[in-house]
C-alpha cells in the first residue's frame, strides 16, 4: 500500500480485512453512543453545541442577536432566524434551551409534504380498528379495559413536536420548526392560528370527552411520555420558545412575519468560526485547522459554503493525517451553489 493511501479503511481491494478496527471514533456532532447512557437525554447537546463547548465559553453572540432573542423570550414570540446554511441557526435553539435549562429540544423537520397535522399529532386509526377486530373475535366486543375501548383511545395517538410543545406545563419548552422554506406553500399560513392561540383541539377525544374518565385521555407525546389529555384540547400555559429557521429560499407571507421576530445571521468572522471548531474539536483542532479556516473565509466571500464542510474538513484532515490534506479539504468544501 502507498504511502499516500495508508489512512484509507475502505481500499476497494475486494478482499475482507480488518481495517475497520482502525477507525477512530466518530466526530462529535455524529457520535450517537450518548443516547444509551442513563440520564444524558437524546445526546443533541452535544452534537449541536460541542463536547467541548466549555472552551468556547469567551464567544458571546453579538448585540443583535441577543436582543432578538431576548425580545421573542420576553414577547412569547416566534423567533424566526435566516441565513446561509450552517450559520448556527438550529445551534441558537439548543443554546437558548440548554443555558436556561429547558429540557430537551423538540425538532420538527420540514420537509415539502409536512403538514400542520404532521407537527400536532397523529391518530392510528388503522391500528385502533384492528384492535377492535381482534377483540371481537376473541369475544371481547369493547368493554373497558380491552383493545379498541374508548377509554383506551389515547393509546392510537401520538403529540407531534409542535403539539407536545404547547402541553400546559410551568416553563416553556424549545421547538425548533427547522428549514420552514422547505414547506409547500399553505404551511406558514396554517400556523397562524395555533401560534397565535397557542391551543389547538383533538376532534377525535372531543367527540368522546363525555365518555372519557373525567373527560381525560392519556396520549404519549413526542418524548415517548404519557400525558393526560382534558376535554380533547390542548392549550399551553408557558407558550414554547418557538425557534423558525430558513435558508432564505422563499419568503412568508405578511401575517406569519407580524408574528414573529425576525433575525438575520449574517457570514461568520473568523473569531467565531474558531470558536465554532473549538467548540466541537478543542483548541489543538482549532489551531491545527487555521489555514482551513482562512481559506473557508476567502472562498465564501464568492461561494455559499457551509460551516459543517468546515469542520468535516478539519475533523477528517486531523484524524486520518492523509497527506493530500488541502486536496481531501476542498473535495470536502465543494460549493452549495454550484450549477448541476
Amino acid at each position: 500500500m502507498t504511502e499516500s493511501s495508508e489512512w484509507l479503511i475502505y481500499r476497494g481491494a475486494g478482499e475482507p480485512h480488518d481495517g475497520l478496527e482502525r477507525l477512530p471514533d466518530p466526530p462529535p456532532w455524529r457520535d450517537f453512543t450518548s443516547r444509551d447512557a442513563a440520564g444524558s437525554g437524546d445526546g443533541s447537546e452535544d452534537r449541536r453545541l460541542g463536547a467541548h463547548r466549555h472552551l468556547a465559553e469567551l464567544h458571546r453572540p453579538g448585540a443583535e442577536e441577543l436582543e432578538m432573542i431576548n425580545a421573542a423570550l420576553y414577547l412569547r414570540r416566534p423567533l424566526l432566524v435566516t441565513g446561509s446554511p450552517g450559520a448556527g441557526k438550529s445551534t441558537l435553539a439548543h443554546s437558548v434551551a440548554y443555558e436556561l435549562g429547558l429540557g430537551n429540544v423538540l425538532r420538527w423537520s420540514i420537509v415539502s409534504r409536512s403538514a400542520l397535522q404532521d407537527g400536532l399529532y397523529h391518530y392510528d386509526a388503522i391500528a385502533r380498528l384492528q384492535d377492535v377486530q381482534i377483540a371481537a373475535q376473541g369475544g371481547f366486543g369493547s368493554a373497558a379495559g380491552t383493545p379498541g375501548a374508548v377509554e383506551g383511545i389515547g393509546s392510537y395517538i401520538r403529540l407531534g413536536p409542535l403539539g407536545t410543545a404547547l402541553l400546559p406545563s410551568d416553563t416553556p419548552r424549545v421547538l425548533l420548526i427547522d428549514e420552514l422554506d422547505k414547506s409547500d406553500i399553505d404551511l406558514p399560513n396554517d400556523l397562524l392560528n395555533v401560534l397565535e392561540e397557542g391551543e389547538f383541539a383533538i376532534p377525535e377525544l372531543e367527540r368522546i370527552a363525555d365518555r372519557l374518565p373525567d373527560g381525560e385521555a392519556e396520549v404519549l407525546t413526542a418524548d415517548g411520555v404519557k400525558v393526560r389529555v382534558r376535554d380533547g384540547r390542548v392549550r399551553c400555559r408557558a407558550f414554547p420558545f418557538v425557534v423558525l429557521t430558513s435558508n432564505g429560499e422563499r419568503d412568508f407571507p405578511a401575517p406569519l412575519m407580524r408574528r414573529c421576530i425576525h433575525l438575520e445571521l449574517g457570514r461568520p468572522d473568523h473569531n467565531r468560526l474558531a470558536t465554532f471548531v473549538r467548540a466541537h474539536l478543542g483548541d489543538e483542532a482549532a489551531r491545527a485547522g487555521d489555514d482551513l479556516i482562512t481559506r473557508f473565509l476567502e472562498r465564501s466571500r464568492s461561494e455559499l459554503l457551509a460551516a459543517d464542510q468546515l469542520l468535516n474538513a478539519i475533523y477528517l484532515t486531523d484524524a486520518a493525517a492523509p497527506p493530500s490534506r488541502d486536496r481531501l479539504a476542498d473535495l470536502l468544501i465543494q460549493r452549495l451553489d454550484r450549477p448541476r
